[in-house]
């Protein structure tokens, strides 16, 4: 595997760490339960990282050195793909010919190197997009900045080059080839999964206390990465007009923002806090450093409801990590956010970004008993369709058909 930008070891949650690490490491982690053995290629970011990390039995996180160490932004990545495609090339003369069977690169940067160890090893590639840069700039947030046109031309040689092309939902398949020309018949749809052991129900009044809650608290929960794709102005700005409309639950909201600043967001990373400030919301809304999944869960499962309000999500995996915590979402009606949250069953779609559109569906959740209760219970069985082992199996159904069908004529 190739994760050139973001290593799987890294904490989600900021910076350009988030759903696509929990994916490269948990998909790893299974395939090598299932007998593969892993090895998956990232960018070093510190002088102090090992060369090599065994990250569990038959995984290793193989650190290559290209540019600076630190304060080298995503945007001037591509820089330094040559110099990671050489080491990654090298690091194949080190065992016998043929030593690795696929190459299953993510993100755009990563499939640039990954076309080109395709051709040197003569082994097929799958790629995983993640996000595109065409559907972000199609439904671009405010204050957010367009994806350079170097990407798209990136994405585009990526998509032609690569043997299969894995998407995480129907929707995705569909955008795959609309906006970059991708065959359908070397489109495989694979679900990413949740760890349901780690994202579980738990006694919501026990966590409440463990975390300083008030046992009564309505708490309308954002976890994630603090940038305007994420759109967490969109939950604070709803909540201002949720108070205004009702100031009677003033004294019961609390709303937790867990995660870090990222992206463009890491240029203004007081920005919410102002935001909060403006909207007099200091009294209800708590800033949560990053925190790792066993922690996040606790969390989730303290929460009355998770507002994911982004405006693009190529799959929405704090949608279902919550839902299986039995925490109801209300999330945009956007990208894979459609087809991860059931509206009215597992949880509330809301149509547009409109703050009060946003502050009707959290105040139904926060006061209708009878809903929240059917909507957690939804949650979970909602979740329950999503499994990293299901995730596995169809991803390893999709090396052997890259293996099968594999191109000879194609290159960058």
């Amino acid at each position: 595997m190739i994760s050139l930008h973001t290593s799987p070891l890294d904490q989600p949650g900021t910076g350009d760490a988030g759903g696509m690490n929990v994916y490269v490491i948990e998909l790893a982690r299974r395939l090598a339960r299932q007998g593969v053995a892993v090895d998956i290629f990232t960018r070093a970011t510190s002088s102090r990282l090992p060369a090599v990390v065994e990250a569990g039995d038959g995984i290793l996180v193989r650190h290559v050195a290209a540019g600076p160490f630190e304060g080298l932004d995503k945007h001037e990545l591509p820089g330094q793909l040559c110099t990671f495609a050489r080491e990654v090339l090298r690091a194949e003369v080190l065992h016998p010919v043929g030593h690795y069977d696929v190459v299953h690169s993510h993100y755009w940067l990563s499939g640039q190197v990954g076309a080109l160890a395709r051709d040197r090893w003569n082994v097929p590639l799958v790629h995983s997009m993640h996000t595109m840069a065409k559907v972000k700039n199609a439904a671009l947030a405010l204050g957010d900045n367009p994806e350079p046109a170097a990407r798209v031309i990136g994405e585009e040689q990526v998509v032609q080059a690569a043997d299969r092309l894995i998407a995480n939902t129907a929707l995705e398949a569909d955008q795959l080839v609309s906006l970059y020309g991708a065959e359908p018949d070397r489109i495989d749809v694979v679900p990413p999964g949740v760890d349901l052991r780690v994202f579980s129900r738990r006694d919501q009044a026990g966590v409440r206390r463990e975390l300083g809650l008030p046992e009564d608290a309505a708490v309308l929960l954002f976890a994630g990465r603090i940038q305007p794709l994420k759109a967490p102005d969109v939950l604070l700005r709803a909540v201002a007009v949720l108070l205004e409309r009702d100031p009677s639950l003033r004294s019961r909201i609390v709303v937790p923002v867990v995660g870090g600043p990222s992206g463009s967001g890491r240029d203004h990373p007081e920005s919410l806090a102002v935001l909060a400030s403006a909207l007099g919301l200091d009294d209800v809304v708590r800033f949560v450093p990053p925190v790792n999944q066993v922690e996040l869960a606790r969390w989730y499962s303290a929460a009355t409801l998770v507002a994911v309000p982004s405006h693009n999500e190529s799959f929405g995996l704090v949608a279902v990590e919550a839902q299986a915590c039995g925490t109801p979402v209300v999330a945009a009606a956007v990208g894979g956010l459609t087809t991860v949250v059931r509206d009215g069953v597992s949880g509330l779609l809301v149509d547009t970004h409109e703050p009060g559109d946003w502050a009707e569906a959290l105040r139904r959740i926060v006061v209708d008993d009878s809903l929240r209760a059917r909507l957690a219970a939804g949650a979970v069985e909602q979740a329950s369709r999503f499994a990293w082992e299901r995730t596995a199996e169809l991803t390893l159904q999709s090396y052997e058909r890259a293996r099968s069908t594999m191109r000879m004529e194609v290159s960058l």
